[in-house]
């Protein structure tokens, strides 16, 4: 049976890393891309996107619809960058034990 003051400690410094990490995905950025990089957007660690660019073939276009499309495409790939790069930072917190599926949204 574990010590109930080890766990806490443990607890602790689990809060502790989770609020270093935090800070750290301040720093992480991405850029997801869609219709051969005719689309790109950047984004950090916490979602956020910092900028969005049009290729100057898209911005021309007529069709607003497919404009819409790719725009939403890149989003999608750069969120799916931004939660590898979680489940990559996370992993080196647990020692390299994986979270469980799902966890914190990833």
């Amino acid at each position: 049976m574990a010590n109930p003051m080890d766990l806490m400690k443990m607890l602790q410094s689990l809060q502790q890393n989770m609020g270093n990490m935090q800070e750290k995905l301040r720093s992480v950025t991405v850029t997801g891309s869609a219709g051969g990089d005719m689309v790109k957007v950047e984004m950090n660690g916490h979602l956020e996107v910092l900028r969005v660019d049009f290729s100057p073939e898209v911005v021309g276009a007529e069709d607003r619809e497919t404009l819409e499309d790719l725009t939403r495409a890149a989003v999608s790939d750069a969120i799916t960058r931004v939660k590898e790069q979680l489940r990559d930072q996370f992993s080196s917190l647990t020692g390299g034990v994986p979270l469980p599926p799902g966890i914190l949204g990833l």
